[in-house]
């Protein structure tokens, strides 16, 4: 009586538990980031995505803020190579205050191939070898090996070149555009006998009913070009009560579609430096801050002619880079400390726009060597 009373009744339906199918398709474009497994998609631009905190990747549901002094335009070069590299990945692209040519100048992809991949799988390697040891005897061990299963897994289903290589000289091709764009007016002509919308508010409306519409494995991307321009936007839009709502909803929006949407946007400095209270709010209100700073024609830096490189594009240094913030970069995030540090930029036709460390080149007969006395001190003698 005794075993009857212990043994678990069971029912046919409950004799062989039900299998939770979860094999999911990977989304194309969206990769794990290789510190904590959130998913990232590529900027179009390999230099960049190695400067966002060590994610190699823009992380979903983040924003990014780039400021440019000058009227150069290195900045909306970044938005034709993250609008690209959406068309390709088969993203939904949402363009604010641009016309529909703007997609005419595009660049296409690069004849070179595995450009790209080579590099990502160097990485990788060095990666495991990295969490390998120094997951040894530490209380986050499973955790790593967890986050290095699925960049395994990502890895092996991925066919598909995360980042692709985009030439400038070329235009992207409706054969290799899979995505869909979709551009909105930024300025509206005043009629004091109707009460009109705000044009940035109808902007965040049709984009909430999109995101709203749209498939949950789809990927949306926003590019908001040279924000407050008065040659782009309308007056009203300028006023620090509009541009801080528009913000504020785009960051609800970012919070509300985190595994969904990403953030491109620009701002002349010319016009708005930092030094003012909205643009500083505005810097608040996203999640990474980029500054651009392009050299004169007479400063621009150019290594000794000794000095050996992999092409001639790359030895031009036509600016700089100052990073204020990353986005997902805390305590819990990670990232890698070295990308706060000044940045140079430069331009070639072949491989766009490249992000690297800043070095002061040696100055001319510049001597190490120091003799006694030279450093105030008095000489010794012997």
């Amino acid at each position: 009586m005794a075993g009857k009373r212990n043994s678990v009744i069971s029912s046919p339906s409950s004799a062989q538990p039900a299998r939770i199918k979860t094999d999911t398709a990977p989304i194309p474009g969206v990769r794990p980031s290789p510190l904590d497994g959130r998913p990232t998609t590529s900027s179009g631009t390999v230099s960049l995505d190695n400067l966002l905190a060590g994610h190699s990747g823009m992380p979903l549901g983040t924003s990014l803020l780039i400021g440019e002094h000058g009227t150069t335009d290195f900045a909306g070069m970044l938005l034709r190579y993250y609008a690209a590299e959406g068309l390709v990945q088969g993203h939904q692209i949402h363009v604010l205050g641009l016309h529909e040519g703007w997609q005419a100048d595009l660049p296409g992809i690069s004849n070179k191939s595995g450009s790209s991949s080579k590099p990502e799988a160097s990485s990788a390697e060095k990666m495991k070898i990295a969490w390998r040891y120094e997951s040894l005897g530490s209380a986050g061990a499973a955790r790593d090996r967890e986050a290095q299963k699925v960049q395994n897994a990502s890895n092996a289903g991925d066919t598909a070149p995360f980042c692709h290589s985009f030439d400038l000289t070329k235009r992207l091709s409706p054969s290799d555009v899979k995505g869909q764009i979709s551009f909105h007016q930024s300025m509206i002509i005043p009629n004091p006998r109707a009460q009109q919308t705000s044009p940035l508010k109808l902007f965040i409306r049709d984009l909430s009913l999109k995101l709203t519409n749209s498939s949950p494995t789809s990927v949306h991307r926003v590019i908001v070009p040279n924000l407050l321009s008065p040659t782009m936007y309308s007056s009203s839009s300028s006023l620090p009560q509009e541009v801080l709502q528009f913000l504020h909803a785009l960051r609800a929006l970012l919070r509300q579609y985190s595994k969904n949407l990403t953030i491109l946007l620009t701002l002349p400095l010319s016009l708005y430096p930092r030094t003012t209270g909205l643009s500083r709010w505005m810097e608040l209100l996203c999640d990474g801050v980029l500054e651009f700073i392009p050299l004169q024609s007479t400063t621009i830096h150019k290594p000794p002619p000794s000095s050996k490189s992999e092409s001639k594009d790359d030895e031009t240094v036509q600016g700089l880079v100052k990073v204020h913030s990353l986005p997902i970069f805390h305590e819990k995030g990670g990232g890698s400390h070295s990308s706060l540090d000044d940045q140079s930029f430069s331009l070639s036709r072949s491989k766009g726009l490249i992000i690297k460390p800043f070095y002061l080149p040696p100055a001319d007969g510049e001597e190490n060597e120091t003799k006694p006395g030279d450093s105030g001190k008095p000489a010794t003698d012997f």
